[in-house]
């Protein structure tokens, strides 16, 4: 299983204060060091966190592949070929949310995806799709010519915090009071089921299978066990846990929990 290292909550740190440490540039070399396969940077709209010059200085220094993500917006997808990172994952994005909230609607903008990955591809960028785990989806992904898809595992991990913690983290609108074990279980299992069928069914379609959103040390193995999958890409817990142990053991400790 191969492990992407999301680095964008470094940035946000550097944001908070305006100012420029840390450098998420820093973080490639102990990244590569400590078993990562990949680097992932969210380029958003807002620029909330990462800059266009992150992202330059982050492809042309990395000697792991550079995974962007990013929205449809016609404007970011012209900066995006001009950087030429490895990979785009193109994301849906709105500027009220916290985080991404869920997979593109590949039906609804089909089109423009279509014209999207067609001038990512020109540009000889690879493109993953992030999508939900059905199979409308997976099948709509297969015919719009993406290489890859990476399955959001958002709900998952909502439930998995509910079911495992009497403190829910979601910010869903899942009411855990209100939900008993079992069905806190049923939940969890057909979340599970989910992204299983979904990524046997890309594999199947000849599509390269990833996932993320919301895994973490505690949810993250009953996700590699689904040997479809064949990468996480991970931030917000890794970055979390550096601040206690280093961004090096976190990384590491990360990596051991891919190991099938």
């Amino acid at each position: 299983m191969s492990l992407g290292v999301n680095i964008d909550h470094i940035a946000v740190l550097r944001e908070a204060r305006k100012i420029n440490d840390p450098d998420p540039l820093m973080a490639l070399a102990i990244c590569a060091q400590s078993g990562a396969d990949q680097i992932t940077i969210h380029l958003r709209e807002d620029r909330r966190h990462i800059h266009d010059e992150d992202v330059r200085r982050i492809i042309e220094n990395s000697v792991l592949p550079v995974n962007l993500e990013c929205s449809i917006n016609p404007e970011i997808i012209d900066i995006v070929s001009t950087l030429r990172p490895h990979r785009v994952t193109l994301v849906p994005e709105k500027r009220e949310e916290v985080t991404t909230e869920g997979g593109l609607d590949v039906c609804a903008q089909y089109e423009i995806i279509l014209n999207t990955i067609k001038k990512l591809t020109e540009n000889e960028i690879e493109v993953s799709l992030f999508i939900d785990p059905t199979d409308e989806a997976v099948d709509i992904s297969c015919k719009l010519g993406a290489q890859w898809v990476e399955l959001h595992t958002g709900t998952y991990a909502n439930v998995y915090a509910m079911r495992y913690s009497s403190l829910s983290h979601s910010h869903h609108a899942i009411d855990s009071l209100k939900l008993s074990r079992k069905d806190l279980n049923s939940r969890l299992n057909q979340s599970y089921e989910d992204i299983v069928n979904a990524a046997n069914k890309a594999r199947i379609f000849g599509l390269k299978v990833a996932a993320g959103h919301g895994l973490n040390y505690q949810n993250v193995t009953p996700i590699v066990q689904i040997d479809t999958i064949e990468e996480l890409n991970i931030g917000q817990s890794i970055i979390a846990r550096s601040i206690f142990t280093g961004l090096q053991t976190a990384v590491s400790d990360m990596k051991v929990l891919c190991q099938r």
